[in-house]
C-alpha cells in the first residue's frame, strides 16, 4: 500500500440522477465556440475547427451551491453546456464508435473570467487563469445515456435571477458529440471519468455577486448556481 507524505486529497465527482452513487471525474475538458451564433458573437469564422482547453477534475461543483465570486476579475461570464461523461477507454476513436464511449449526459455552466482570455490571446499567452479556476465547472446529475439516448436537438437553455439570457438547442452544435468525442481522443486517451464541455451558445454574459443562475437541457436536467460574495 503507498503511503504518502501528505493526506491525498479528496476525489472530484459528480451525482447521477435517481442513485447514490457518484461519478469519480479524472479530467475536464471543454471546447470554444462550438454554436455559429456564439462564434460570431466573439468575432470568430464559425467554420474554424474545435479548439479544447481544460479545467482541473476539482473545478467540478454540484447543482445547488454557492460558489465564491472569484479573484482577478470583474466580469464574470456564465455559459451553459451539454456535458458528455466518458465511461469507456479510448484514442484515436472513430466518429461512428465515438457514442459507444459516452458513459451518459449532465448540464454543466463553465465559468469564465472573461477579461482574462482576451488579454492573454492579445499576448499569446496561456489561457488557465481565466479557465480553469476553483469551483468553474459546475455540473448538475449525470443521467446515464442509457436512459437519455445521445441528445442530437433539444432546448438548452440558462437564465440569471429567472431572466432568460442564452436560449438555443443542441441543433445548432456546429460540431455534435460524436465528433467531439473523436476530435479530442485524436490528442488525448480519453478514460473513464473524464467530462467533455462541449461548447455553449450564444448570449453569454455577467454574473454577480448574489445572482443566481438556472438552466437546463431538454431531456438531460437542469442545474441552479448563486454566486457569492468575494472570500
Amino acid at each position: 500500500m503507498t503511503e504518502f507524505v501528505l493526506p491525498s486529497p479528496a476525489i472530484a465527482s459528480v451525482a447521477v440522477a435517481g442513485s447514490p452513487g457518484r461519478f469519480a471525474v479524472r479530467r475536464i475538458f471543454c471546447v470554444g465556440r462550438n454554436y455559429a451564433a456564439h462564434a460570431r458573437e466573439l468575432g470568430n469564422d464559425e467554420r474554424d475547427p474545435p479548439f479544447f482547453f481544460t479545467k482541473p477534475a476539482d473545478a467540478v461543483v454540484d447543482s445547488g451551491a454557492t460558489i465564491p465570486y472569484p479573484p482577478l476579475t470583474a466580469n464574470l461570464h456564465h455559459e451553459i453546456e451539454l456535458v458528455a461523461a466518458i465511461g469507456r477507454p479510448g484514442f484515436r476513436i472513430g466518429r461512428e464508435q465515438a457514442l459507444d464511449h459516452v458513459w451518459g449526459y449532465g448540464v454543466g455552466i463553465d465559468l469564465t473570467l472573461r477579461e482574462l482570455p482576451d488579454a492573454a490571446t492579445m499576448a499569446a499567452g496561456p489561457w488557465e487563469w481565466a479557465m480553469a479556476v476553483d469551483r468553474s465547472a459546475p455540473c448538475g446529475p449525470l443521467v446515464p445515456a442509457q436512459k437519455s439516448g445521445h441528445p442530437q436537438k433539444g432546448r438548452i437553455w440558462l437564465a440569471v435571477n429567472g431572466q432568460v439570457r442564452q436560449d438555443a438547442d443542441l441543433a445548432e452544435l456546429i460540431w455534435p458529440i460524436s465528433d467531439i468525442v473523436s476530435i479530442c481522443s485524436e490528442a488525448v486517451e480519453l478514460e473513464p471519468g473524464d467530462l467533455i464541455f462541449t461548447g455553449t451558445p450564444a448570449g453569454v454574459g455577467a454574473v454577480r455577486a448574489g445572482d443566481t443562475m438556472t438552466g437546463g437541457v431538454d431531456g438531460i436536467g437542469t442545474i441552479e448556481i448563486t454566486i457569492g460574495q468575494p472570500k
